[in-house]
């Protein structure tokens, strides 16, 4: 079984790419860790075609979002001859939690608060 569920922030602006004849865009979510000493986890997230192109359009850096996904795991050598590794999540289902982007105003970061058992 291969699935994930997470609610976050953009932590950077969404960039689409062309793949072939396909477009996919991608973020990098910001997800807050439950725990004492708090932190967030910074997951990359690959969404394609026309939901892509809506996350372009709709999200920036610092919107809220849910995602529903699988990860997806890749490995290639750069360009120092280095081998790399990316763990992704590929996003089925994104949910965006923040209001509308107003180009003027910035982005509006929506502080997550865990509730700790």
């Amino acid at each position: 079984m291969n699935n994930v569920s997470v609610i976050g922030n953009l932590a950077t602006d969404v960039e689409v790419r062309d793949v072939g004849e396909k477009q996919v865009s991608k973020f990098l979510l910001a997800v807050d860790r439950v725990s004492k000493d708090g932190g967030a986890d910074f997951i990359g997230v690959s969404v394609w075609e026309r939901q892509g192109e809506l996350c372009a359009q709709y999200l920036g850096k610092g919107r809220r979002v849910g995602i529903e996904g699988y990860l997806r795991s890749h490995s290639w050598e750069d360009d120092q001859g280095k081998r790399r590794r990316e763990v992704e999540i590929v996003a089925r289902r994104v949910d965006f939690l923040s209001g509308p982007r107003e180009e003027t105003s910035g982005a509006e970061v929506v502080p997550f608060e865990p509730a700790v058992a």
